[in-house]
């Protein structure tokens, strides 16, 4: 019995040696990587999903990581930055667009470090921006809600006019139904949830049964305040499907953290290039969420084929699909 248990124990050893040599191999060019958040890792949405990216690379490449919140001042992100290179960090993410400026500001001071923003515009040889392909994605919620509104009236409760998926949303839902009523609205900062719920207020009285809050922290108040109102939602980043099944109609979902994983191996390979990179639902970062039991089958059915159909096409839904011009 003794014999076995001791076979046991060295395969296990023998087992976490080969798990180690394994990561050490993989992590190549990685050393130790951080995170810049604009905010908080706890809003349960944007800043969460990055939070967890970190951990999805920690995990597979069995490095350190190390975060820094409330981040919002060039002041304050150089300051980090020094801090993350003493620590020896050679890979840092900016978890927002609004890194992408100091990014290319301060990167020829840490020449040793590749810095990495999202919807921004990389211009230096060690700063990558990521960007999320969001037109299709605000599409495929578009037909969504106007498929579900009862009221013809729909709204986009977003934070900049830049946002692809607002044109996206907009496109859908008029494909979908011609005679759906579009309201968009602009909070003007990711996460005012104060200006956003105050939007909200208007978009209700205007008689929007379906809001696409597509910001961070206000999209959660947002579905709250929907769901106390018996209205409906199209959840965003996440899968928001937890904050009310019979709220939450499906999300539009971009996944961070995968994205994360997936800069961090081009970079251990020595593949990550400089400059914008573009990824949509062919990069499996981006896919749809929970269907709430609200939507009916047959109309579940019909967008996961056009969803299918765009994956592997490109093609998104047309008129000429209906027999339109």
């Amino acid at each position: 019995m003794a014999k076995k248990v001791a076979v046991v124990i060295i395969v296990m050893i023998l087992f976490a040696l080969l798990s180690s040599c394994k990561k050490e191999d993989d992590k190549g060019h990685l050393q130790k990587v951080g995170i810049l958040v604009p905010e908080t890792i706890n809003d349960q949405v944007w800043g969460t999903k990055g939070y967890s990216g970190m951990l999805r690379i920690q995990n597979r490449f069995g490095v350190d990581v190390y975060y820094k919140e409330w981040m919002n001042s060039k002041v304050l992100t150089e300051k980090a930055v020094e801090e993350f290179s003493h620590k020896g960090v050679n890979l840092i993410f900016g978890h927002g667009s609004e890194y992408a400026e100091d990014f290319n500001q301060i990167a020829s001071k840490f020449p040793n470090i590749h810095f990495v923003s999202f919807n921004g515009n990389a211009k230096c040889k060690n700063t990558t921006s990521l960007k999320f392909e969001g037109y299709a994605m605000g599409f495929f919620g578009g037909m969504t809600a106007a498929h579900e509104t009862k009221t013809k009236k729909i709204a986009v409760l977003a934070t900049y006019k830049w946002q692809p998926e607002i044109k996206g949303f907009v496109d859908g839902a008029t494909y979908e139904n011609p005679d759906v009523q579009v309201f968009k609205q602009y909070v003007g900062n990711w996460d005012d949830t104060d200006q956003a719920l105050h939007l909200l207020d208007g978009l209700i009285d205007k008689g929007a049964d379906v809001v696409y809050p597509a910001g961070d922290r206000y999209s959660v108040p947002v579905i709250q305040k929907l769901k106390e109102k018996g209205l409906y939602a199209i959840g965003y980043v996440s899968d928001q499907s937890d904050l009310g099944k019979y709220t939450v109609l499906t999300s539009t979902v971009q996944h961070v953290d995968k994205l994360y994983e997936v800069a961090a191996a081009r970079f251990a390979e020595g593949k990550l290039p400089p400059g914008n990179l573009y990824f949509d639902f062919q990069d499996g970062v981006i896919t749809m969420g929970k269907w709430s039991p609200v939507v009916d089958k047959p109309f579940r059915d019909r967008l996961n084929r056009d969803i299918a159909i765009y994956t592997k096409t490109g093609k998104l839904p047309s008129k000429s699909d209906k027999g339109g011009i």
